[in-house]
């Protein structure tokens, strides 16, 4: 729907007043309901016990069902293997006639702790030490859900009568993959149909400095072979003659990329160019990149990290150091996994890689190099001249003081995709409360308490605009 939204002049003051004052009184509540949720480790692999995951989602469920939205559930679809997928929350408040619906996505599922040792505090009980909470999921992404709640909650508490539609849709399988999340955007459509959707599962700029993920690379995975026999031979009987598997392996990755680092695959470079610095020192703070270590690529850092191609091999199977033998190996694989910007196709990339590869034979003497498809993932970019867009940037910088920035983020979130084709009239928005050094995925994920709380009176504006 087209929507005359209020600036930040035009909201008025008393009531910013009167939103921002509910977030304040109820946070400390907010924070130990997060804290409660940190508790709990759904992790949606198989490998984990799902009976943890089921916890997590009637938790959520009745966090939901406590502010007053109908119709309530826990939901699950199948995934292809016949195996039940993981369990999301469902719930849905009508909004006032003209007004917009927007639907609200989180996800309660978490990744794994890893090894435990390299934690300070215990993973799945959430620590406060000064203006950060730890714990895992403290970040990504149950503060995604409690940003929603307590966001709902504030507008409930300082302005009841904004009569905007809510609906939510908290994910309990995103950190495996979402494997049912199209299947279940077509089965519940009826039940997610909005005018906007906020995806809250991404990062800001900096502490105390908001920003609005405006795109998202796209990924392709694939898997390469190199079979230089049929078996393996003795390395003093039969060396010299014949490379093992393994160095030709490497002479094969090794073209993937230029001198300067940049990727060498035609076809794979970026279509559209960032507006923001991103300094360099920033970078090798946030990424722990070791001194001495000359950074790769061409261009500006902020292309090269959001909208440029990256090639990075994953994995390699080769015997290891412990259990090598005086052996040449006859075979060696190894899986690669490429992110490509907004306007590139990640199949068609994924077939530029192959291509590439395939036309290396003289790197590799000659050896058989086989193929195998993986996954794919869609870019995604927004328009912030879109009202919506432009009225979160407004509330940000009503919430913070501060400018908000529209960034990129290296990284995909793919069902964004999905989310685009199965309500193309719909906004979608990419929020969030992590920061560079909240090291979600990794031990100590933290979250900060003070952008938290920020990003709560954003999104409780934003709503109230909409509604105004």
């Amino acid at each position: 729907m087209t929507a005359q939204i209020p600036a930040a002049s035009e909201l008025d003051l008393a009531l910013v007043e009167k939103i921002t004052a509910a977030v304040d009184a109820q946070f400390d509540e907010t924070v130990t309901t997060l804290s409660d949720l940190v508790s709990i480790g759904g992790i949606a692999w198989d490998s984990f016990d799902r009976s943890l995951l089921e916890q997590s989602a009637e938790k959520v469920a009745e966090l939901v069902s406590e502010l007053g939205l109908e119709n309530v559930r826990i939901v699950t679809e199948d995934r292809e293997d016949g195996q039940p997928g993981g369990p999301a929350v469902l719930g849905h408040r009508p909004g006032a006639e003209g007004k917009p619906t927007v639907l609200l996505y989180a996800h309660h599922d978490v990744q794994p702790t890893g090894d435990e040792s390299l934690w300070n505090t215990p993973p799945f009980e959430a620590t406060r030490e000064g203006d950060r909470l730890y714990g895992r999921g403290a970040a990504d992404d149950k503060a995604g859900i409690m940003l929603h709640l307590a966001a709902l909650r504030a507008l409930q508490a300082a302005a009841p009568e904004i009569g905007v539609g809510v609906r939510v849709f908290f994910e309990g399988e995103e950190e495996a993959g979402s494997p049912t999340f199209r299947t279940f955007l077509e089965n519940q459509k009826a039940d997610l149909q909005a005018d906007a959707i906020v995806v809250a599962d991404s990062a800001n700029w900096a502490v105390g400095e908001p920003a609005l993920t405006t795109s998202l690379r796209g990924v392709a995975d694939g898997t390469v072979t190199v079979r230089v026999l049929d078996h393996a031979v003795h390395s003093g009987m039969f060396g010299g003659p014949v490379l093992d598997a393994v160095t030709l392996l490497c002479r094969l990755i090794a073209t993937l990329h230029d001198e300067q680092g940049n990727v060498a695959v035609p076809g794979v470079a970026a279509q559209v160019h960032a507006d923001v610095d991103y300094p360099e020192q920033t970078y090798r703070n946030d990424a722990g990149v070791l001194d001495g270590v000359r950074l790769a690529g061409s261009g500006s850092l902020a292309d090269r990290l959001w909208n440029g191609p990256a090639l990075s091999i994953i994995g390699i199977d080769v015997p290891s150091v412990d259990t090598s033998s005086n052996t040449i190996q006859p075979q060696a694989r190894a899986k690669w996994s490429l992110r490509v910007g907004p306007g590139v196709d990640p199949e068609q990339a994924y077939e530029a890689v192959v291509k590439h590869l395939s036309e290396q034979a003289e790197a590799v003497f000659g050896a058989e190099i086989t193929f195998e498809k993986g996954h794919f993932g869609q870019p995604f970019s927004t328009d912030t001249s879109d009202p919506m867009a432009a009225a979160m940037m407004e509330s940000f910088h009503q919430a913070w003081g501060v400018e908000p920035k529209a960034t990129g983020l290296g990284g995909s979130i793919p069902f964004t995709a999905d989310l685009k084709e199965v309500f193309p009239e719909a906004t979608i928005l990419i929020t969030g409360v992590e920061d560079p050094d909240s090291r979600a995925h990794s031990a100590n994920e933290s979250l900060h308490l003070g952008d938290f709380r920020n990003a709560i009176v954003a999104e409780a504006l934003w709503l109230a605009r909409l509604g105004a």
